[in-house]
């Protein structure tokens, strides 16, 4: 809608310097907040549950929620990334003094936004004064809208918190100065079909993958990727360029697998691969094309990425 020119932002100063002050606190905060209220609830659930399958699996949904948290808090970022950019364009109303000085007035006697008990609302105060003062010097035909959240300041007390507060309603009417407690609600008023599809393609949000889910993934591709090297060591071992030696052998000479394998170990590798052709079945083992064996590879390194490793840890 801003780029469309259906709107334009008005942000005060006092607005935006708090938003830039606070973005990155309140982005850590609430993360390590939600962190620590999983690790006290992973340890109650340590300490308290006696059933040892039921424990087992609430810690699982727990590690799975933290995980989904972690991945929730970066997508939050991104928002914010793109209300800075908007508050950016937006036209920034400087803070006047003779602002300042009603909403001294305002605050001394008590009346509304600073008509709460035991709150310092005088920021609150300058932003309205600072709103009524931009539609006063206003053009006859153009529309004004303010919008918050703030409904315990702002809004009627007792009543349609809708409407605003009786201190502040002769800066409002139904044309001119609109009072708005969602922005979705304005937007509508300016554009509804637009707004409805907007909405819902903007809160639409992907369900990350389950931690567990993302684990079980890695072992399969983990022993796709064991596999294929598994069998390429046996067709050396056949063709006599790789050795099976005693351990006594083994450890006289270089250690060096490229050309020696212990016998004993061999035969351990040849039981973990019959048990991953029983458990993953043959059809998913190969053989690959360079093309397949280079999607293998890349989704467990991505994996192994997400869960901490560096880029391209393909060590089996």
């Amino acid at each position: 809608m801003v780029a469309d020119k259906a709107l334009s932002l008005i942000v005060p100063r006092i607005v935006l310097d708090e938003f830039q002050r606070n973005r990155e606190r309140v982005v850590k905060a609430s993360a390590r907040s939600l962190a620590s209220h999983f690790h006290q609830v992973k340890e109650a659930v340590k300490k308290g549950a006696s059933n040892a399958r039921r424990k087992t699996a609430l810690l699982g949904e727990l590690d799975d929620l933290s995980h989904k948290v972690t991945l929730l808090g970066g997508a939050a970022d991104q928002v914010l990334d793109r209300v800075a950019a908007l508050l950016q364009q937006a036209s920034v109303s400087e803070t006047s003094e003779s602002a300042k000085l009603r909403a001294a007035d305002r605050a001394l006697n008590r009346r509304a936004p600073c008509h709460r008990e035991n709150r310092n609302s005088i920021a609150d105060a300058i932003v309205i004064e600072q709103y009524f003062e931009t539609v006063n010097a206003g053009k006859s035909r153009e529309r004004f809208a303010f919008v918050t959240h703030n409904k315990a300041d702002f809004s009627v007390p007792d009543g349609n918190q809708k409407l605003p507060h009786p201190d502040l309603a002769h800066g409002f009417s139904t044309i001119k100065s609109m009072y708005f407690i969602s922005l979705a609600e304005l937007l509508r008023r300016i554009d509804p079909s637009t707004v409805t599809e907007l909405i819902w393609e903007q809160t639409w949000q992907q369900e990350p993958r389950a931690l567990s889910e993302i684990l079980s993934a890695h072992e399969v591709l983990w022993r796709q990727v064991w596999y294929n090297r598994h069998k390429n060591r046996e067709l050396l071992i056949r063709r006599g360029k790789i050795k099976l030696v005693p351990s006594d052998v083994w450890e006289k000479g270089k250690r060096n697998n490229a050309d020696q394998i212990i016998d004993e170990i061999w035969k351990g590798a040849l039981r973990a691969a019959e048990k991953t052709e029983r458990e993953l079945g043959t059809e998913n083992l190969g053989p690959w094309t360079d093309f397949e064996w280079g999607m293998i590879s890349g989704k467990l390194s991505a994996i192994r990425w997400v869960l901490g490793d560096d880029w391209d840890m393909l060590d089996t």
